[in-house]
């Protein structure tokens, strides 16, 4: 199929480029991550992510989050990170965390009813972050339609979302089907929002100081490969 791309081996180089053109002509993308496969658009193309909400058909006042490469891009979307930041993308990036801060304003950007805040992750995979390398900051969220279940392969997504997407791009299976953990860090206290690949006891002891992010990092990657070993 013309509209799924292998991005394996050799084919990554060239299928990453199309993906690149397409999402900056504001068309949207679907690839893999370190946990699910997610629809993807350049966060700055209002047209992009607003295609996003329509192929998902997801609500104005559930914002999408972003997708960065590195800790670096913060600054062109976030204002001054608050107590905490540093230690989680110290323990958890690139990896399943993501992080709730208050965004820059006067960003021209539409993730939909976002209150001035903006959720943001630096995901642990390769095609995904060559994407991001590629075009920028991505508006990324879960490629399937809202209340169904998540895509766990391009065609998986592909069979969900249909045409609207531009292209597929097939990194095999994603088996790890748990989700980001989500930290809101714009409170006086932080607040897990939602537990995920990190248990939300080592995500608040990371954010507050009690967990060396080193350690809290070697614990995670434990708990992942028990996970793996059990399946």
């Amino acid at each position: 199929m013309e509209d799924i791309l292998d991005v394996s081996g050799d084919h990554r180089v060239d299928a990453v480029a199309r993906a690149g053109a397409a999402l900056r002509d504001g068309e949207i993308v679907v690839l893999p991550t370190d946990t699910l496969y997610g629809v993807a658009a350049d966060a700055f193309n209002q047209q992009g992510t607003r295609r996003v909400f329509a192929a998902k058909e997801r609500q104005r006042h559930a914002p999408l989050p972003v997708f960065v490469r590195s800790p670096k891009q913060l600054p062109g979307i976030c204002a001054a990170l608050p107590s905490g930041a540093e230690e989680l993308m110290a323990a958890y990036w690139p990896g399943p965390l993501t992080i709730v801060v208050a965004a820059q304003s006067g960003l021209h950007w539409d993730l939909g009813d976002d209150q001035g805040v903006v959720a943001v992750r630096m995901p642990l995979d390769d095609v995904a972050l060559d994407v991001v390398r590629e075009v920028g900051p991505l508006a990324v969220t879960g490629a399937n339609r809202s209340g169904q279940p998540p895509a766990t392969t391009a065609m998986e997504a592909r069979e969900q979302l249909g045409s609207v997407v531009r292209f597929y791009l097939d990194d095999g299976p994603r088996t790890r089907q748990v989700p980001s953990t989500i930290v809101d860090l714009t409170r006086r206290e932080p607040k897990v929002l939602r537990e995920g690949a990190i248990t939300t006891a080592d995500a608040l002891a990371v954010a507050t100081g009690e967990l060396d992010p080193l350690d809290a990092a070697a614990r995670l990657e434990q708990r992942l490969t028990g996970e793996m070993r059990d399946d």
